[in-house]
């Protein structure tokens, strides 16, 4: 069994969870972060993080910290911790190429007594189904005898300055107790906040995914909230910020649900409980609800849009936000481009308009073109879709002064005062 004095560590996947672990880990040992990304590596090793997780500071202090797309530059590592996507397909099923590929990798490197920690969020089971088989069958090892494995699943929360790595308490689990104690040490090592060593890794696996299914349901909950309170003429925030009051009343908002988590992980467990026979209705039903949400804002705005009698078919509509959340320029499973196809769908030109996106990533994701600054009075409709900062700044008026004279504003955050907007979510 390993020491830890002895670890030399191997990030796999320097995205927005690998590289602040891959960072940490540098400040206080050997590290090797690893991506098939060729142009990712020349970035972070110029010392630019374009995801703005990790500061040229920080990166800076990471000085035991090297970058490689080289998998043989792991050979001499001996603790391998992955953290690569696990998105979703079109047919919302769990797509697992990137954990099957990475294992791939890892199994060319494994030696005797090496360990290999999955971060990724995927169902109960799949460590130990889907990836151990892998690492088995490249390696030639047999797991459990000649290597071993662990799980530590992800907190990370992209664009959140606060809950960083360090101080957010982190599960861990390992595939025997002498194991599930040494990846525990390891993760000490930076984690601040401390650690909880799960029961098994099935349990570890089993409590990542139910965390954003948890948001997941609260959220839809509040959005169909939302829906009714519209029809019936209640302004939703005013609702909730008097329920609110009461000690215990969750404060979940009505919005967008997308991102690399809470718009993704349910479908990981509602898979595996179809595969063992069992029907989810709850989960599923929140999902549908959230993934709906696109709908039924371009409805309402459509809806406004005639009542003020604006033409809908060859309108102008800006969007104001693309990324997945505020203040970070992640735009994976955004839900904001829901939106923009659903206007199309009237034939509505449309504008993208996001000073946190990277043009180039938007026009790769979704074939969409952001624009580099909007022009006033040229709008028919403009959607707050996303609380960054700037809009913030901007305020309502310099917001209104993009429309023209007669147009709508939908404001989906609640970033202004009800009387200032058209319509709110």
């Amino acid at each position: 069994m390993l020491h830890i004095d002895d670890i030399k560590i191997a990030v796999i996947g320097l995205g927005y969870v690998g590289l602040p672990l891959a960072a940490e880990f540098g400040k206080h040992r050997p590290v090797i972060g690893f991506d098939i990304n060729a142009q990712r590596i020349n970035e972070l090793s110029s010392g630019v993080d374009h995801t703005l997780e990790v500061s040229e500071e920080e990166l800076a202090e990471a000085t035991q910290l090297s970058y490689s797309s080289d998998i043989n530059a792991l050979k001499d590592c001996n603790f391998f911790i992955v953290t690569v996507p696990t998105p979703i397909d079109d047919y919302k099923q769990p797509d697992l190429t990137p954990l099957i590929k990475a294992s791939e990798a890892i199994g060319g490197v494994l030696k005797q007594g090496d360990i290999v920690v999955y971060e990724s969020t995927v169902y109960p089971g799949a460590t130990e189904e889907v990836c151990i088989p892998v690492l088995e069958k490249v390696s030639g090892l047999t797991f459990n005898q000649d290597f071993y494995a662990g799980y530590s699943p992800e907190r990370i929360n992209p664009g959140d300055k606060e809950h960083r790595v360090t101080n957010i308490l982190k599960v861990t689990a390992g595939s025997t107790p002498e194991v599930a104690d040494l990846v525990d040490d390891v993760y000490n090592l930076v984690i601040t906040a401390g650690t909880h060593k799960a029961a098994s890794i099935k349990v570890a696996e089993a409590a990542k995914v139910i965390e954003n299914t948890q948001r997941d349901v609260n959220i839809a909950l509040i959005n169909e909230l939302a829906v009714i309170f519209n029809k019936m003429g209640i302004d939703t925030q005013a609702v909730l910020e008097a329920a609110g009051t009461k000690w215990n009343f969750l404060p979940f908002r009505p919005g967008l649900v997308g991102g690399h988590c809470i718009g993704v992980d349910p479908y990981y467990l509602t898979h595996k409980a179809q595969a063992i026979g069992y029907n989810p209705e709850i989960i599923l039903a929140g999902r549908r609800l959230n993934d709906g949400m696109g709908e039924y804002v371009t409805t309402q705005l459509i809806k406004t849009m005639i009542k003020k009698r604006i033409q809908v078919e060859g309108a102008k509509v800006l969007i104001l936000g693309l990324s997945f959340k505020e203040n970070c320029p992640d735009v994976r499973n955004t839900k904001v481009i829901d939106i923009v196809h659903e206007l199309q769908e009237y034939n509505i030109d449309v504008d993208v308009y996001d000073p946190w996106v990277d043009a180039s990533e938007a026009e790769h994701e979704y074939g969409i073109a952001p624009i580099s600054t909007p022009s006033n009075g040229q709008y028919d409709g403009i959607i707050l879709a996303v609380a960054h900062k700037e809009f913030a700044q901007m305020g309502v008026s310099a917001i209104r002064d993009l429309g023209r004279d007669n147009h709508v504003l939908y404001d989906l955050k609640y970033l202004f005062a009800k009387d200032d907007t058209d319509i709110r979510l």
